[in-house]
């Protein structure tokens, strides 16, 4: 059993997706980020950095203990490994998936979280900071088109690659991408829209999410932590 603590951001859905693809048993613990549950002791036992997604495996290999995992990417290659599933058994194969999984966690999540939050979260409009992720993202969207271009998908096979990728691409109109300029990305976009494993993520994501707008407090807990912050939490812990 999986249990995975979630929340229906892109980061939440990589999990998720692999979760349906490999037909593994999990529970589904939704940690309500607009609420400040993700600094909840309990949940910060889990995942330190008090951000979702974060796993525990109750019935890890070779038994023992339950394992916790946090961080999208270091989970998807828990998954990977636990299974067998959607990582190459060759060294050179699991050498390329790494390379793009880490691409994705460097550089296409966080520059595309940062796009979304100037483009939508921030309080005002920051001319330099849009320009600069809105280039960034084109940037990162070309070198992947470029890299689709030769095959259909991000490495010789369907990976986890391509599952920690396709959540945020699923959000380019919030990054003021038209994927019509990146025909290979669309049509890479397209195929795995159509995999019956990701519907049925997005279907069950769709059970967690309460669809409340972000408001000013929402909006302080999500964007207002600071090291103070950390300090705080690790005094309660002690208290």
């Amino acid at each position: 059993m999986i249990e995975l603590f979630f929340w229906p951001t892109p980061n939440g859905m990589k999990p998720l997706i692999f979760l349906h693809e490999t037909g593994l048993e999990h529970k589904l613990t939704p940690v309500d980020i607009n609420q400040g549950e993700q600094f909840a002791q309990y949940f910060l036992k889990i995942a330190p950095n008090g951000r979702i997604p974060a796993i525990v495996d109750s019935v890890p290999e070779g038994g023992g203990s339950p394992v916790s995992v946090f961080e999208s990417g270091a989970i998807l290659i828990y998954l990977a490994e636990k299974t067998g599933s959607f990582l190459p058994d060759s060294l050179r194969g699991r050498a390329e998936v790494f390379e793009w999984v880490m691409w994705q966690m460097a550089g296409l999540g966080p520059m595309l979280g940062q796009n979304h939050h100037f483009n939508v979260y921030a309080p005002e409009k920051v001319a330099y900071a849009i320009r600069r992720y809105n280039d960034e993202a084109s940037r990162l969207y070309a070198v992947l088109d470029q890299r689709l271009s030769e095959r259909e998908f991000i490495c010789s096979n369907y990976t986890i690659s391509d599952m920690v990728c396709y959540p945020w691409v699923a959000r380019h109109e919030r990054q003021q991408i038209d994927l019509e300029n990146f025909p290979n990305v669309k049509r890479w976009f397209d195929g795995i829209s159509e995999r019956p494993a990701v519907i049925e993520a997005y279907r069950q994501a769709k059970t967690v999410d309460t669809g409340v707008p972000v408001t000013e407090i929402s909006h302080s807990v999500l964007f207002g932590q600071t090291a103070e912050t950390v300090r705080k939490m690790a005094r309660e812990k002690r208290d």
